[in-house]
């Protein structure tokens, strides 16, 4: 237990001074690979010399102001995501939970202003993690993460995907679907496209509103810019956090004009959010992703990654067993405690996020090159080589 901190992580014995790239560095000299990038938040890698001259030339300027006044910083971000989305209209905040609780407030406002007052519940899917306020607790619906926060916001209907638990949850009190297309703390789960394609059938056939959760696993990360777009569907609203600053905080809501028409002068607000500083670095961020093509390096190493991780499953069985995932996000099922692997890779200067169902992530910076592949092979494999018995 660290003395002045609330106890709420269960911390490594470490802590770093120095990044660059794909490593971070100790105190000590010691090198770590990191492929948890602050659970895929340094899309850039660490210390990007791009992202650093952004946020020199705006702390010289003007970093917070309120959203009471205009912010071109934050007009200009809005007009790019915008231009590269289905979106026509985009709400900033600090982090991804405050991005879907903004979005559950988007859906229901939008049906109270049609005059459709009864259209209150959000429906979300078992293994889903939204979130760790209130309302997005109660939409994950995980117990471990809700014992003894109660009473939690009513108004979420849980269910396993299928069509048939959908068709029969769908109601006229429904407001909106929302789901992650990919889960990340659930345990590296892909949302079939077919499910996502019903599940946009679903709610237009009954005027729901269609929300996608992509602050794990959009921005690049499967190596499209958003994580639905393989599937073909059009949401009506997308939140995003994580990588869009690189590791500066912000979140975003990205919305279609019929599906944000509800959020109106006083309805919603954030002070910090879309302040000149996090949007300065968001816009460097979409700009080096473009023009360094970020993911075309995701979709042509991802596939390098993928058969070396299948390679070294074969000649590990009883440690691990299969992989999943798309892109520079994959999960590892691991045959021993997914924990005892992630804490002897540490020591070995390896850096891996644990998930549920017993799955170690990999989520390596997006501009990751392939000689960093190559040595998470050769560390990974000294890993399950050195695993206490």
């Amino acid at each position: 237990m660290i003395e002045n901190l609330m106890d709420t992580y269960k911390r490594y014995p470490i802590s770093f001074s120095k990044g660059e790239g794909s490593w971070l560095y100790d105190s000590d000299g010691g090198k770590y690979l990191d492929f948890a990038a602050g659970i895929a938040v340094n899309v850039l890698g660490h210390g990007h010399p791009e992202i650093k001259k952004v946020m020199h030339e705006a702390i010289d300027n003007v970093w917070h102001v309120s959203n009471l006044y205009q912010i071109p910083e934050q007009q200009k971000l809005a007009k790019k995501l915008c231009d590269i989305s289905f979106a026509d209209k985009v709400f900033f905040c600090n982090s991804g939970a405050e991005a879907v609780e903004g979005a559950i407030k988007t859906s229901r406002k939008y049906h109270f202003e049609k005059g459709d007052k009864d259209r209150t519940e959000i429906i979300t899917f078992k293994n889903a993690f939204h979130g760790r306020t209130l309302a997005t607790l109660a939409a994950g619906a995980n117990p471990k993460h809700t014992e003894g926060f109660g009473p939690l916001p009513s108004g979420f209907v849980n269910i396993e995907l299928s069509q048939k638990q959908l068709e029969e949850k769908i109601s006229n009190k429904t407001a909106a679907v929302l789901i992650e297309p990919i889960q990340g703390e659930g345990g590296i789960r892909i949302t079939p496209k077919e499910d996502l394609q019903m599940i946009r059938d679903l709610t237009s056939k009954h005027g729901v509103l269609m929300i996608l959760d992509q602050v794990q696993c959009g921005l690049g990360r499967t190596g499209d810019f958003f994580s639905h777009e393989w599937a073909g569907v059009e949401p009506d609203i997308i939140t995003l956090a994580k990588g869009l600053g690189a590791g500066f905080p912000i979140g975003a809501i990205l919305a279609s004009t019929d599906a944000s028409s509800g959020m109106v002068h006083g309805s919603h607000g954030s002070t910090f959010g879309g302040n000149p500083l996090a949007c300065s670095v968001a816009l460097k961020v979409l700009e080096i992703i473009d023009e360094e093509k970020i993911l075309s390096n995701v979709k042509s190493l991802s596939e390098f990654l993928l058969a070396g991780i299948n390679d070294i499953i074969e000649n590990h069985k009883d440690k691990i067993t299969s992989v999943r995932g798309r892109g520079f996000m994959l999960g590892i099922k691991c045959e021993v405690e997914n924990t005892l692997i992630a804490e002897t890779a540490l020591n070995n200067g390896l850096l891996l996020v644990p998930a549920a169902d017993n799955i170690i992530r990999l989520l390596p910076p997006l501009n990751t090159e392939k000689k960093d592949i190559e040595e998470f092979f050769n560390l990974l494999n000294i890993t399950l080589e050195n695993l206490p018995r």
